[in-house]
C-alpha cells in the first residue's frame, strides 16, 4: 500500500504521471510498496466492534424513526430513507471488509458477520467476495476484463461491434441506466439468482441471503404490514445502491486511470496508476468507509478501513497521489472507452464513436 523509501516523492510523481510502462522498468514492482503496509494490517477488535455499534445502531434507530413516521406521510419517511442509505453503505463496507479478512483476526467472526450484513444490504456474502477478489487481481488488465468490473470497452474494440452491440454498450453505461436502474436492479434482484458456473458455496450464499432478507421482511411486515415495510425498505436501498455502484464506478474510471496488457500489468503500480483517491467532504467519508482511498485499498486489501486514512497521512510518498474530488468524479461519467492510442479514458465525442 505504501512505496519504498528508495522511491522519492519525485520518482512516483513521474510513475504516477507515466504513460503505460513495463513493468520491468517501473521502480516499486518488486513489491516493496506492499511490504510498507504491513503495520496497519492488523484489525483492532475494538475499533472493529464500536464501527459496528456506531452503523447498525443509528441504522436500527432511523428504522424506528421511519416506522413512526410513516404513520403521518411516506413524504416524510423519504429524507430519512437518504439518510438510512448512508447507513447501509457503511455496513456495507464493513461487509466488504469481512471479505478480505481485514475486520476481525478471526475468520469465523468475520464471515459471520459479513454474512449477517449481506442479508442488511441484500448480498450474497460469498458469492459476491468470489468476485470481488478476482476484480482485486484482474483490475486495471485490459486482458482480463469482465469479472468484478464495470463493463468497460476499447475504442478499437466499440468499433468492431455491429450498430445493436454499440447501441445496447451505450444504454448500459448511461449514468441514467447504471445507476438510476441498474444499481437497484443488481441489489434487488440479479443478486437473488444463482448460476450454472457458481459454486456450491456461492450457491449457499445466495440462499442464505434470501431466506434472511425472506425473515426479515416478514417479521417486520408482520409488525407494520407489508406496505409499509416495502416503502420502507425500498427507498433506502435504492438510494444505497445507487451511492455504492457510483463510488464503485469512480474508483477505476476516472481522467488519469491507467490500464495496461497483461504483459504490463503489475499489481503495485496498478493500484496507484489504476484506483483513484477519492477526496469527498468528511461526513461523505465517513459514510462511505474511507473507501475514497481506494488506491491504499488495492495495494493492501487486508487493511481495516479505519486505518486506511492513516496509512495515507502517515506515509509521505502517498502525498504525491493526485486526488479526485466530487466534482471531477461528475466529470468521469462523460468517459466510456479506453483508447489504447492515447492512453486513457475517453468520450464517444473524443474518440470519434
Amino acid at each position: 500500500m505504501i512505496f519504498s523509501g528508495l522511491v522519492n516523492g519525485n520518482q512516483l510523481f513521474r510513475i504516477f504521471k507515466k504513460k503505460m510502462t513495463p513493468k520491468s522498468s517501473v521502480p516499486g514492482s518488486d513489491k516493496s510498496w506492499i511490504r510498507l503496509t504491513a503495520a496497519y494490517k492488523t484489525p483492532s477488535t475494538g475499533m472493529s466492534i464500536w464501527q459496528l455499534v456506531n452503523t447498525l445502531v443509528p441504522y436500527i434507530a432511523l428504522w424506528f424513526v421511519m416506522v413512526y413516521l410513516i404513520q403521518i406521510s411516506w413524504w416524510l419517511v423519504l429524507p430519512v430513507s437518504l439518510l438510512a442509505a448512508g447507513f447501509i453503505v457503511r455496513l456495507f463496507i464493513i461487509f466488504h471488509d469481512c471479505g478480505h479478512g481485514a475486520f476481525f483476526r478471526s475468520k469465523t467472526a468475520a464471515d459471520i458477520t459479513g454474512i449477517v450484513l449481506g442479508i442488511l444490504t441484500f448480498t450474497p456474502y460469498y458469492r459476491w467476495h468470489h468476485a470481488h477478489l478476482i476484480h482485486h487481481r484482474t483490475a486495471g488488465n485490459l486482458d482480463k476484463r469482465g469479472v468484478g468490473d464495470v463493463w468497460t470497452l476499447t475504442v478499437d474494440e466499440y468499433r468492431n461491434l455491429p450498430a445493436r452491440k454499440r447501441m445496447f454498450y451505450r444504454i448500459y453505461r448511461n449514468p441514467f441506466i447504471m445507476f438510476g436502474i441498474g444499481a437497484a436492479l443488481m441489489f434487488l434482484v440479479m443478486n437473488r439468482f444463482t448460476r450454472r458456473d457458481f459454486s456450491w458455496k456461492e450457491r449457499i450464499s445466495v440462499y442464505v441471503t434470501n431466506l434472511g432478507i425472506a425473515v426479515l421482511a416478514a417479521g417486520i411486515s408482520l409488525l407494520i404490514g407489508v406496505k409499509n415495510y416495502l416503502l420502507i425498505q425500498l427507498p433506502a436501498v435504492y438510494f444505497a445502491s445507487m451511492a455504492g455502484v457510483f463510488l464503485f464506478y469512480v474508483q477505476h474510471q476516472f481522467a488519469g486511470v491507467h490500464w495496461y496488457r497483461d504483459q504490463d500489468w503489475d499489481y503495485s503500480i496498478v493500484a496507484i496508476n489504476g484506483a483513484s483517491y477519492l477526496k469527498l467532504p468528511g461526513i461523505l467519508q465517513w459514510f462511505s468507509g474511507n473507501i475514497g482511498f481506494h488506491h491504499i485499498h488495492h495495494l493492501s486489501s487486508k487493511i481495516p478501513n479505519y486505518k486506511l486514512e492513516k496509512c495515507q497521512r502517515e506515509n509521505e510518498a502517498f502525498h504525491q497521489v493526485i486526488p479526485v474530488n466530487f466534482r471531477e468524479s461528475m466529470k468521469s461519467l462523460s468517459l466510456r472507452l479506453w483508447d489504447e492510442d492515447r492512453q486513457k479514458l475517453v468520450s464517444y465525442r473524443l474518440a470519434g464513436a
